[in-house]
């Protein structure tokens, strides 16, 4: 119950809670358009996704404050590509989260003399470039754990293991391509935080890739994809050492 308690006063909580919400009904609205017995569940859906995407909209007007901190703070960070990718990815976050306070003013008729839609295209694209920074530092995390495990001398006995007690991978797999593949899982097996991570900003990336036209899917996509990656962000905040870091 405490773990609950103190779950829920943190803002990042919230979010993920109104986050999982908004997406559930995305996803279980596509999957009952066809259903004309439940028109009435489908447009309490709809009211639903609406509020909770206005309650995180709201929740969100002092985050682009806090991005600008997380990019002073990755600026110190001695790895290069590391300080690059996650600076980057802060910034534009930063500019995501501006767009989405103006998108959410002209929603509420704070603002009235902008283009909403243009402002909501302006913070999709923000919101994508930072996850390819995201995903970039996730990949160069990845090649950095490869690397350390194929110098040390137990897993290259493993590995070689794994290759001699399998030797009709040969007959339908590169052995190179094998070990590469063998390497890349047993990386991210030992490092779940990294794991998660790859997965959450994969399947983040579909929602502005479907929001800009780039890649076109689905609401089905996008709230499977969106419900998924909510549920590992509400994981990584319960569980802090399965969040990657920095």
């Amino acid at each position: 119950m405490d773990a609950i308690v103190k779950f829920t006063n943190q803002s990042q909580g919230r979010d993920r809670i109104f986050r999982t919400t908004q997406y559930a009904c995305t996803l279980s609205i596509y999957l009952l358009r066809k259903n004309s017995e439940k028109n009435d569940l489908v447009s309490k859906l709809k009211s639903l996704e609406a509020t909770m995407n206005s309650g995180r909209k709201l929740l969100r007007l002092g985050n682009t404050i806090t991005s600008i901190e997380a990019a002073k703070r990755t600026m110190q960070l001695s790895d290069r590509v590391l300080c690059l990718c996650l600076t980057v990815a802060n910034i534009n976050r930063a500019l995501y989260f501006l767009c989405d306070n103006v998108v959410w003013a002209r929603s509420v008729s704070l603002i009235n003399n902008i283009d909403k839609e243009r402002w909501s295209l302006n913070a999709s694209r923000c919101y994508f470039l930072s996850l390819v920074m995201n995903l970039t530092r996730d990949v160069y995390a990845i090649l950095l754990l490869m690397v350390q495990k194929g110098r040390d001398r137990r897993f290259r006995q493993k590995m070689d293991q794994h290759l001699h007690n399998n030797p009709e991978v040969a007959d339908v797999v590169i052995p190179q391509l094998d070990t590469f593949l063998f390497l890349l899982l047993e990386s991210l097996r030992s490092h779940p935080d990294v794991a998660l991570d790859v997965l959450k900003n994969t399947c983040d990336l579909f929602i502005p890739l479907h929001k800009l036209g780039i890649y076109q899917t689905h609401a089905g996509v996008v709230g499977f994809c969106g419900l998924i990656s909510s549920l590992i962000g509400i994981v990584t905040l319960v569980q802090p050492k399965l969040k990657i870091k920095p």
